[in-house]
């Protein structure tokens, strides 16, 4: 495919990060074209078929419970193939697959992910992810049926970005944001901070030496906040936030950020807030995909009304402790969710839950949910 010439335009453009993909589409000679907004991005990539965007996994991973549900009412053979051809999705790698799965891979493009490009607009050329980590499983699932998913890193301070996914020899990896740019140097310090730099680095916070001085050292080196770790290839993986990082009683560091991603690949989960800050065990509050729980309810014969009602019905608990069992598992014993209590007002960035890259605003969350979190721990 030739050099990506159209690009859709949809995250805020007083972000740097997309202020910068706007200059570089310009710059590029690219055609741009704006979302009408964050609910018509759908039908905006249909009608205007780009070979080219940047988003987050928020906007992947929404993508990826739709077509996850639009399987559910197909008759059973056919049911079988989707659901067949959707799990084979989330197992493609870039490197090192069998000839058997290749083939495979065909086929199932053939059968299905075809008819799901041709509804998603099926002409991208690359996808730019951003802002926070996309989960492994997805990366691979949108590059397998069509979407290249390029993961980056940065940070405003860092002009934006730091490391990115490249084209090439070790160039990319699921899991990982792609090897640090040309001319940037990027290492892991005390506690695995990720600490950078180069030509991008900022002059500095305006009229605020104090502040500059607190994330730039003498040597130049920015200080980002952010944990993380590289691959023997030379990829780097971002881990967790420093800030984020809490201790339980019990002196055992929890990382709610690895948590978090790894319950809300759950089709039952659209969002949760890890918390337990000196307590003696971590908890969550749970805002449950309504949609996806919906669609299982009608599937089983389940009554409801209101999304509080949905919540409270036994078979509806005993679905979501075994979703909570079974994500346990892959954690140690201080970092598993022991309590849980679930939510239903929307997280947004209209409600302000979320950030203009729709990751969670902690402190927000915390505050407007004080009452329950202290049951949760009572």
């Amino acid at each position: 495919m030739e050099w990506s010439n159209k690009a859709l335009s949809f995250l805020p453009l007083c972000h740097a990060y997309e202020r910068m993909l706007v200059y570089l589409y310009q710059y590029l000679g690219m055609s741009v074209y704006y979302a009408e907004s964050l609910g018509t991005i759908a039908e905006n990539i249909k009608e205007i078929n780009p070979t080219m965007m940047s988003c987050v996994p928020r906007l992947l991973e929404k993508i990826y419970d739709k077509l996850h549900s639009a399987g559910r009412d197909l008759p059973f053979p056919k049911k079988n193939i989707y659901y067949w051809a959707f799990d084979l999705a989330t197992k493609y790698q870039l490197k090192g697959m069998s000839k058997v799965m290749q083939y495979q891979l065909k086929v199932a493009d053939k059968l299905i992910y075809s008819k799901w490009r041709e509804a998603i607009g099926g002409n991208f050329d690359i996808v730019v992810s951003g802002g926070s980590a996309i989960q492994p499983h997805m990366a691979s699932f949108f590059s397998a049926i069509g979407m290249p998913v390029f993961e980056g890193y940065g940070m405003s301070e860092g002009s934006p970005v730091i490391a990115v996914s490249q084209r090439g020899v070790n160039g990319r990896k699921f899991g990982t944001v792609g090897p640090p740019l040309p001319g940037v140097e990027i290492r892991i310090i005390e506690r695995d901070e990720i600490v950078f730099r180069g030509h991008n680095v900022m002059m500095g916070y305006y009229k605020d030496p104090e502040m500059t001085a607190q994330v730039i050292d003498k040597d130049g080196w920015m200080h980002t906040g952010d944990t993380g770790k590289f691959t023997p290839e030379g990829q780097l993986v971002i881990t967790g936030r420093l800030k984020s990082i809490f201790k339980t009683s019990f002196g055992k560091y929890v990382n709610p950020q690895t948590v978090e991603s790894k319950f809300t690949e759950s089709g039952f989960i659209e969002n949760l807030i890890v918390l337990g800050e000196n307590k003696k065990f971590a908890a969550a509050l749970i805002l449950p995909d309504f949609t996806y729980l919906k669609a299982w309810c009608k599937e089983h014969k389940i009554p409801y009304t209101t999304n509080e009602e949905i919540i409270k019905h036994p078979d509806v608990i005993k679905r979501f402790q075994k979703e909570i069992k079974h994500y346990n598992h892959f954690f140690g014993d201080y970092e598993q969710i022991k309590r849980y209590q679930f939510v239903t007002d929307e997280w947004s960035q209209a409600s302000g839950f979320l950030s203009p890259t729709l990751k969670i605003k902690r402190n927000v969350i915390e505050n407007f949910y004080a009452d329950k979190i202290a049951k949760l721990f009572d």
